[in-house]
């Protein structure tokens, strides 16, 4: 028209069926654009969706075989802490197992070699939710997940552990890592294996039970000068007893100090003291009478006191004395042993006589004020952790958990 040819108009009719034919592969290709083109973006990822689409639009992909199964159930609450935890697979094996807390905290698992099944490799907390995350492959690599909570158990009976060294404390290298439990505990290996004592540099470290309340952790030997020592206590949750639960968890650490061994002679009436390989001092003393002997072996400074009374009766001596400030006292043994000041006696008699109530005195002054005395040397020179070892007493040799004197037993008895 306008004065167009009429040839235009049968080009019209062809350039209308050929824009129909255009629309119809057009409609066509978004079809199949909108089947197949799901993840992918712009002009040429709608090209590749739609070849790629138009394949996957004709059959189906098979549903995972694997079965992931979590037990407890989800949902369960009161929750056994120990060996309740499980997770498994069938017609797969799982590639995926988390498992944590409210907060993040992730528990950690084993996998069985061949990928059936997953649990925890200790105990878990009381009173607390976890989530589980569990992914399992079939064979042909397909995916099947499951996604459960739970609540553990809130006990009605609790034990903590009260603990030596404290955090942050630089001690002698005698001091073993010494645990005082507030119940009797009747599955050892649970609560022993809940405590992790580690060393840098490190060294192998054990524990020993002293009755069915205190655990000591100690290495073969002293340790080494200057060795960072950091304890684990994951004892929230562990079954101590039947019904009763641990509620402590705390990581700490404590640095050892420098080496100081101090050997008493109680026959020479002498104390050498090692720092280092060096003897550094050579001390007078008096030791226990022959009535009232010291006890030989490896004993180790757990408390220093400037000033404390001593009376005899808490000991089992009467009322053979009771001093009211004895000073420079450091202990030795939880039943009465100190290395202590003593300014009631001659000066004469160190060195030269043994007159004590089984402590190893020391020449001092009343009321701990003087810091020339040979007791103020040795207690300002002192750290707790310190070693004393006493020899050539006429006594026995005090027992290993008499005070922190596990020592005085062999590698071999220590763990057994």
């Amino acid at each position: 028209m306008n004065g167009q040819p009429i040839s235009g108009r049968t080009t019209g009719r062809r350039g209308r069926g050929a824009r129909l034919g255009a629309l119809a592969t057009g409609a066509l290709l978004l079809v199949l654009t909108a089947c197949g083109g799901g993840d992918t973006g712009g002009a040429k990822g709608g090209t590749d969706g739609a070849g790629s689409g138009s394949g996957g639009g004709k059959q189906e992909i098979a549903a995972s075989q694997a079965v992931v199964t979590v037990l407890p159930k989800d949902g369960a609450d009161a929750v056994a802490t120990s060996g309740a935890l499980k997770v498994t697979a069938q017609q797969g094996k799982l590639t995926t197992v988390s498992v944590a807390d409210s907060e993040g905290n992730k528990v950690e698992g084993k996998l069985a070699a061949d990928g059936s099944s997953w649990e925890p490799v200790g105990h878990l907390a009381a009173s607390t939710q976890y989530k589980v995350h569990a992914i399992a492959q079939d064979t042909e690599g397909r995916e099947s997940a499951k996604d459960t909570t739970f609540a553990t158990l809130t006990p009605k009976n609790t034990f903590i552990g009260h603990y030596t060294p404290e955090a942050g404390q630089t001690v002698g290298v005698g001091m073993p890592v010494s645990i005082n439990f507030t119940r009797g505990i009747t599955d050892p290996e649970a609560v022993e294996r809940a405590i992790k004592v580690t060393a840098e540099p490190a060294v192998e470290v054990k524990g020993h039970w002293f009755g069915n309340d205190r655990l000591d952790f100690r290495p073969k030997d002293y340790w080494a000068a200057g060795t960072k020592v950091t304890v684990q206590l994951n004892l929230d949750g562990v079954e101590g007893r039947p019904g009763v639960y641990g509620k402590q968890k705390k990581t700490y650490s404590f640095t050892i100090g420098r080496r100081q061994v101090s050997t008493v002679d109680a026959a020479a009436h002498t104390m050498k003291v090692e720092r280092n390989g060096s003897i550094v001092k050579d001390l007078l003393i008096t030791a226990g009478a022959p009535s009232t002997t010291t006890y030989n072996g490896q004993m180790v400074i757990s408390e220093k006191f400037k000033v404390t009374r001593m009376n005899g009766a808490t000991v089992g001596f009467g009322g053979e004395y009771d001093i009211k400030d004895v000073p420079h006292a450091m202990r030795l043994s939880a039943s009465g042993t100190f290395v202590h000041g003593n300014y009631w006696a001659s000066a004469s008699t160190f060195g030269s006589t043994n007159v004590s109530h089984g402590c190893v005195g020391l020449r001092d002054a009343r009321g701990a004020g003087d810091s020339s005395t040979p007791a103020a040397w040795f207690y300002d020179h002192s750290l707790i952790g310190d070693v004393v070892i006493v020899k050539n007493s006429k006594d026995k040799q005090i027992k290993p958990d008499n005070g922190l004197n596990g020592w005085n037993m062999s590698w071999s008895e220590w763990t057994a």
